[in-house]
């Protein structure tokens, strides 16, 4: 059996990083946990101390198949190129073909562009367009596929 994982990025707004991410990954924001109507609630039973509520946003696969999303926030902005990156393959991935994959891809950037993004650049394979290279509201890159 594999590990379940979650993947959690510092940040400088978790809310507003959160909403770029469910729109370009289709996620929604997590439910509390079990027994909690809130998660006002669950910080109050746990003690968080009411400043500090809005340092955090949680996003979840609405399927439940992808990895739970953490947006912490940190003092300080990205200031280097990411060592880890996601591929989001909103035209399907390569083993689409490029006529249907490359369309996907193309309304996606404009789509995300129009939530913040920007694109670093665009990369060819074989004389073709094959991925765009983006990077999320706060610099992290990511690429379209």
């Amino acid at each position: 059996m594999a590990t379940r994982w979650n993947l959690t990025i510092d940040c400088t707004q978790p809310a507003k990083l959160a909403r770029f991410w469910a729109l370009a990954l289709g996620y929604a924001e997590k439910p509390p946990p079990a027994g909690f109507g809130s998660w006002e609630e669950w910080f109050t039973h746990h003690d968080v101390p009411e400043e500090e509520w809005d340092e955090g946003a949680y996003l979840s696969d609405p399927d439940g198949v992808g990895p739970d999303l953490s947006f912490l926030q940190v003092p300080e902005s990205k200031v280097v190129k990411n060592r880890l990156h996601l591929d989001v393959q909103v035209g399907g991935g390569r083993s689409t073909p490029w006529e249907v994959r490359w369309p996907r891809v193309v309304a996606a950037v404009e789509r995300l562009t129009a939530a913040g993004a920007t694109v670093i650049r665009q990369d060819d394979l074989q004389g073709r367009p094959d991925h765009v290279v983006m990077a999320d509201p706060e610099g992290n890159e990511f690429c379209l596929v």
